[in-house]
């Protein structure tokens, strides 16, 4: 038996895996299925469909839809109103549920209030994907990706500071004085 939270106005159907410390707040709907783990938070509004597997400490606003085929490593930031899709191309009168794509959201991820994921890419860890974008392909790990569609513009860093690297295709994060090491378009945190 786990030890989580959920308001009285939250429905968590049965046969759900609920980790201890998380947080379910007013409104939500958690289906039959899904996975979720530890010391997450769920803000007002949220629904959480089955075969959605969350991991510990991932955040998600209010008014997120989680629908089957999305993956959530820990850490990730699911920011108000954002928007996963899981058919390419939907039709009402025409049932596609056996074409869903799975969408994997990466460790530390951070996705913006009113981004779009179209279902089947990828976003890598520690990517940041901004407010409003379009995401319609796959994001490298710590890329950080803006507009409509999606445009990589730059890197950030695990704890979300831009990434600046000079010539030698060194940077460090202001915040945390890590350092990363970017090559052949891949970024690493040296150690």
């Amino acid at each position: 038996m786990t030890n989580y939270f959920a308001h009285p106005s939250a429905v968590v159907d049965e046969g759900v895996s609920i980790g201890d410390g998380t947080k379910i707040w007013h409104f939500c709907h958690i289906t039959t299925g899904a996975v979720i783990g530890q010391n997450c938070n769920f803000g007002q509004n949220v629904f959480v469909a089955k075969g959605v597997i969350l991991g510990n400490n991932v955040k998600v606003q209010n008014n997120v839809s989680l629908y089957e085929g999305v993956v959530c490593a820990d850490d990730v930031f699911l920011g108000p109103s954002m928007v996963f899709t899981n058919v390419i191309n939907p039709r009402s009168a025409v049932n596609r549920k056996n074409e869903y794509l799975k969408t994997h959201v990466g460790k530390g991820a951070t996705i913006g209030a009113n981004a779009t994921i179209v279902c089947g890419y990828d976003i890598g860890d520690y990517a940041f994907i901004g407010a409003g974008a379009v995401v319609t392909k796959t994001v490298p790990a710590y890329a950080l990706i803006v507009g409509n569609p999606g445009k990589q513009i730059g890197w950030m860093s695990q704890h979300g500071r831009r990434l600046h690297f000079n010539a030698d295709g060194l940077a460090i994060c202001p915040e945390s004085q890590i350092s990363y090491q970017i090559k052949d378009n891949v970024v690493n945190i040296l150690e």
